[in-house]
């Protein structure tokens, strides 16, 4: 190289480290738009009031506009694929129940993708449970008078839909107890409550603030409750594994804060600790737990792990019933 040109080249690698500089200094800070936060649940079900509030928060936290749109259908997977068609850049996120990584890859084979490989779980938001209620005329008022029923009649439960929490709480409770049971899915928990309430079927596993008014009536009797822990509604309703007398049962559920696979590093953490300050916050708990929820705000590793042992424990649930849909 001669000394002639080396000034020039010095100039050249001068003005683009400059130009280089200037881009990274112009790109605007996250988030500088609306955020949209997909939730597969018709507006009013505990998990779109959960999404509503944590996007209200989330946008006093990140001063920009959170925007939630509902997408239900196919067990709640309509929302999460388009979470995960989206580009990951943190304007398009979901709320979704565990349900759709760990048992939807599973049931709904035509997915036009794959929630285990598309989708990055960022937080536990939340926890929740399932009731297990039966119409009076049934003439049972505990579990166990349930499952002796069962052992000698033909019993119907119902389900806001096949896969869907109601189903499999029902299913693994059915299992624990060694009896089985007719199941009808509805298309949501609203016309399976109601089919309880008609006599239609004998009983159902739906979530607590569905049913809970209708017991507090009497037109509905309370059996169980899913989760290891009582209701902080309804704290006199057994659980099912003191119902059981098994110990360690525990079938509860979560709601997971999703964004698409790819999404950078930083955007992912400020969306985790959000996720945590958010649902941790008092006030917060306290209106989750009038819709029979625990705040919970985990972190990425913690949601990740709570995921994968959730797989390997409704696998062969699904795989008994020979569960498949469209």
């Amino acid at each position: 190289m001669t000394p002639r040109l080396l000034p020039s080249l010095l100039a050249g690698l001068a003005l683009a480290v400059l130009s280089a500089g200037t881009v990274q200094a112009q790109a605007p800070a996250y988030p500088s738009k609306t955020i949209r936060l997909l939730v597969g649940s018709p507006p009013g079900a505990p998990s779109d009031i959960t999404a509503r509030l944590f996007a209200e928060r989330l946008s006093q936290r990140l001063g920009q506009s959170v925007v939630v749109e509902n997408r239900p259908g196919a067990g709640t997977s309509l929302a999460a694929g388009v979470v995960a068609a989206a580009e990951p850049d943190g304007y398009t996120l979901g709320v979704s129940p565990d349900t759709v990584v760990t048992v939807n890859p599973l049931v709904y084979p035509k997915l036009t993708f794959d929630a285990r490989k598309d989708l990055m779980n960022l937080s536990v938001l939340a926890n929740f449970t399932q009731m297990l209620v039966c119409h009076p005329g049934t003439g049972v008022k505990t579990a166990a008078e349930l499952v002796a029923r069962a052992n000698s009649n033909r019993m119907i439960y119902a389900s806001g839909g096949a896969g869907v929490p109601g189903h499999l709480a029902a299913e693994m409770f059915l299992r624990e107890a060694g009896v089985g049971m007719e199941h009808i899915a509805y298309r949501g928990p609203a016309p399976a409550t109601t089919a309880v309430l008609a006599g239609e079927v004998n009983c159902g596993f739906l979530a607590t603030p569905t049913v809970l008014p209708h017991v507090k009536t009497g037109r509905l009797v309370a059996l169980a409750v899913s989760s290891a822990e009582p209701s902080a509604l309804a704290p006199q309703v057994p659980t099912l594994a003191e119902a059981l007398h098994k110990p360690t049962l525990d079938i509860s559920f979560k709601l997971l804060l999703q964004a698409p696979k790819g999404l950078p590093a930083a955007i992912a953490s400020a969306l985790e600790q959000a996720a945590g300050a958010i649902m941790t916050a008092p006030d917060v708990q306290t209106r989750l737990h009038a819709l029979d929820l625990r705040g919970v705000g985990s972190t990425r590793q913690v949601a990740e792990a709570q995921v994968q042992a959730d797989t390997a424990r409704w696998a062969p649930v699904v795989k008994r019933l020979n569960l498949t849909l469209d």
